[in-house]
């Protein structure tokens, strides 16, 4: 029995003198599990753990721990900033809880059993400003450890750092080097990878890197025993799907996405690439699976090397192509030879790839760190598709041997998971589904608790989200990405392709207002098969109303289509990343120049269109009583409002932890856009993820504010958010906040608001 009193003077004297002799240890593990076990010992604690940092992937690990399971030792990750430990290390500082369930940074690992421990002390061990990991106890009673503890602990992880980093020095000079050896046995998986979830939703199947395309031994030997009429057979069918492909995609999705598989059938029916494979077959002798192999592989070699991007891009269409001609050579009798039961795994992807992926009923999308943009993920979403961000290049060397579940929710990704956590997974989505079927009560109008009107409106990306919108009864289109039309084709669309869009979504919205915005491409929404710029800082460069103004025979077909689409309705065009009210009023005057234009040519049009301003940028935000006067609403783009004013790239992982919608910098600008809104009779709104965060939520109707358009799915729980909000109270929050400067001020209050 340990005894139950601590010594936390003798504890570190024992830390002292096991760091002398270090070398005497066979390893630095077996060192770490000696210091935890007399950490453990002289605090009487539950739990004793020594993370790690791993600088290649910037990330914690569990690299010795005395009370939780030992298996777990080397297979838990933690990001920095994640959990209770990962802020420790990225905030520089201890962290002391008496119940640390209840912090908002706690993270339930399973399998590690660390659910009965409820007094977590974690402190960062140091090497100057070198990051070495952090140093955890845990007991099974609350309120447990003291500000002696934290002092005790914080010399330790002193004496530790630097017995540490000498360690690894001193293992790598006494351990001769040997050469390198093939790794016995299979790698090893960590129990639970940790993302970061881009789309929601739970999916799980075999794995598929995309770019490489493993044949399977069953395939080859199938393959090798293929004869000329298979490969006939496999070349219809593959043509006959890619039809029924285009089909089914112009049917769910519109847009212009069923154009995305037109390269896939012209190579199909092309005589230099299709009749290549089959002269190979016929008059040299090779087997289908050998003539698909040698022709995919050489078309890949010419667009990989090319200096083109429209054929670089075609790599990707080769590589599906493959996949698809292979499958049907061998006889598989699914109905599409696509990517169903299968994860896809990639460094990163087009939009166009993301839609392909869909349409072929992939189930999910892993992308690397490094290759996460908003427009992927935005459209992820509208297509349903479970995405998930890591930073694991490991997963590129998966086959399709391994079994993958991603949880996209929680950002966790699993590989080859136990019968238990697949289980659980299922019976999830199972209730999941059943929730749903039973429908989700929806009012056709949001109140708050004493009677004030909220406007729920909901942001669209593609015609397929029109759907969700109205089954969750949004009160009209907040913000319609017209982009997203743009960035998944191989060209610009014409003004009649546009026209036929926008036409669509008002007339299915009906009397409901729509918001139309013009073409925001630029920074992370880059159009492939427009390589006129190339910009270092994208983000500062020719995006949203500057590329439109530079580009004017683009935007005024643009506003034309639009023009002629709102002809016997509401028509609301909005210009995104105003700097000036000169940029708004050169805006205007290539709307007038279009309706000019088409009153010449008698064309119906909407004479009347209300024009808008978003708001995103500081310039806009000290100009704001001007830009209220001239345009006819507002709205406050709130994902570029904060990038913009805290400098802050959002799309940057490295420093995703100063993007802060709570700034109090990002309060008061949103206040005066309000004040200024109200002051001259102008409707505003907001747009951006702020307006889906509970938190946030009361702030801002105490600012104001009485129209947000958000996500379709996200309107059934933020109108339910708002049903708990008083006016009164809201405005007391809001009020509150603004007369607070520091941001760890107003995240304390908001942290006491959400726990009452």
């Amino acid at each position: 029995m340990w005894s139950m009193m601590k010594d936390n003077v003798d504890m570190i004297c024992s830390i002292s003198e096991l760091a002398a002799p270090f070398e005497k240890s066979h390893s630095i593990e077996e060192f770490l599990q000696q210091a935890v076990s007399i950490i453990a010992r002289h605090m009487n604690a539950s739990v004793c753990s020594i993370y790690l940092m791993d600088e290649s992937r910037q990330s914690l690990v569990l690299r010795a721990t005395e009370g939780l399971s030992k298996d777990s030792v080397g297979q838990v990750r933690l990001r920095i900033g994640e959990g209770i430990t990962g802020m420790a290390l990225k905030e520089l500082r201890p962290i002391r809880e008496g119940r640390g369930s209840e912090n908002p940074h706690f993270k339930f690992v399973p399998g590690i059993f660390e659910e009965k421990f409820e007094a977590f002390l974690a402190v960062p061990i140091l090497r100057g400003l070198g990051r070495i990991g952090v140093l955890v106890v845990q007991h099974v009673d609350p309120d447990y450890f003291t500000d002696n503890d934290v002092k005790a602990l914080k010399a330790i992880a002193a004496q530790l750092a630097a017995t540490i980093e000498n360690a690894q020095l001193l293992m790598n000079m006494h351990t001769p080097a040997e050469p390198p050896q093939a790794p016995e046995g299979p790698h090893v998986w960590p129990s639970i990878i940790r993302g970061k979830g881009s789309s929601p939703g739970a999916a799980w199947g075999t794995a598929f890197v995309m770019g490489d395309l493993e044949i399977s031994e069953t395939v080859r030997t199938q393959a090798a025993a293929a004869t000329l009429d298979d490969f006939r057979r496999a070349l219809q069918e593959s043509e006959e799907q890619l039809n029924r492909l285009q089909v089914e995609t112009e049917e769910r999705l519109g847009d212009f996405v069923s154009l995305i598989f037109s390269a896939q059938l012209l190579m199909l029916k092309d005589a230099q690439f299709a009749g290549a494979m089959l002269n190979a077959i016929k008059e040299e002798g090779l087997t289908p699976l050998e003539a698909v192999e040698r022709q995919i592989g050489r078309y890949v070699d010419i667009f990989a090397k090319s200096p083109n991007p429209k054929l670089r891009e075609k790599v990707q269409d080769l590589r599906d192509l493959e996949h698809r001609l292979l499958g049907n050579l061998v006889g598989a009798q699914e109905e599409s030879r696509g990517y169903r039961g299968q994860i896809v795994i990639a460094r990163d992807v087009l939009p166009s790839d993301i839609v392909k992926f869909s349409a072929q009923k992939a189930e999910g999308l892993v992308l690397l760190a490094g290759g996460a943009t908003s427009h992927a993920a935005i459209l992820a979403r509208s297509l349903q598709l479970p995405m998930i961000h890591v930073q694991e290049p490991e997963l590129l060397n998966l086959t399709a041997e391994h079994r993958v579940l991603m949880d996209a929710n929680q950002g966790h990704l699993f590989i080859d998971p136990d019968d238990e956590v697949m289980n659980n997974y299922r019976a999830l989505a199972a209730s999941t589904q059943a929730a749903r079927s039973g429908g989700i009560q929806v009012n056709e109008q949001t109140r708050t608790s004493d009677g004030t009107r909220i406007h729920l409106a909901a942001n669209i990306n593609l015609l397929s989200d029109l759907a969700i919108a109205k089954s969750f009864k949004a009160e009209g289109v907040g913000l319609y990405r017209s982009e997203f039309p743009f960035i998944i084709r191989n060209d610009f669309p014409s003004e009649e392709e546009q026209f036929r869009i926008y036409r669509r979504i008002v007339e299915e919205m009906e009397d409901r207002p729509v918001v139309f915005r013009t073409l925001d491409i630029g920074g992370d929404k880059m159009l492939s098969y427009y390589s006129h710029v190339d910009e270092a800082n994208p983000f500062l460069g020719l995006r949203a109303i500057r590329f439109s103004l530079r580009n004017k025979d683009i935007f005024s077909q643009q506003l034309s289509a639009l023009l002629r689409a709102g002809y016997g309705h509401e028509l609301r065009i909005m210009f995104p990343l105003i700097s000036s009210v000169d940029d708004f009023l050169a805006a205007v005057d290539v709307v007038n120049e279009c309706k000019r234009q088409l009153a010449e040519t008698r064309a119906d049009y909407n004479d009347r269109p209300l024009l808008g301003v978003m708001i995103e940028l500081p310039s806009a935000v000290e100009v704001i009583d001007e830009l209220a006067a001239e345009a006819d609403f507002l709205s406050l783009g709130t994902n570029d409002l904060v990038q913009y004013m805290l400098a802050v790239d959002r799309t940057n992982d490295q420093i995703v932890d100063w993007f802060v919608h709570y700034h109090p910098a990002v309060l008061r600008a949103i206040k005066r856009v309000v004040d200024a809104a109200q002051r001259a009779g102008k409707p505003v709104s907001l747009c951006g993820d702020m307006a889906s965060d509970p938190a946030i939520l009361p702030i801002l109707i105490g600012l104001g504010l009485r129209h947000f358009s958000m996500h379709a799915q996200a309107i059934p729980r933020v109108q339910k958010h708002i049903e708990k909000i008083s006016r009164d109270d809201a405005e007391s929050q809001a009020a509150a906040v603004l007369g607070m400067g520091q941001v760890r001020q107003i995240e304390h209050y908001l942290n006491m608001r959400s726990s009452v």
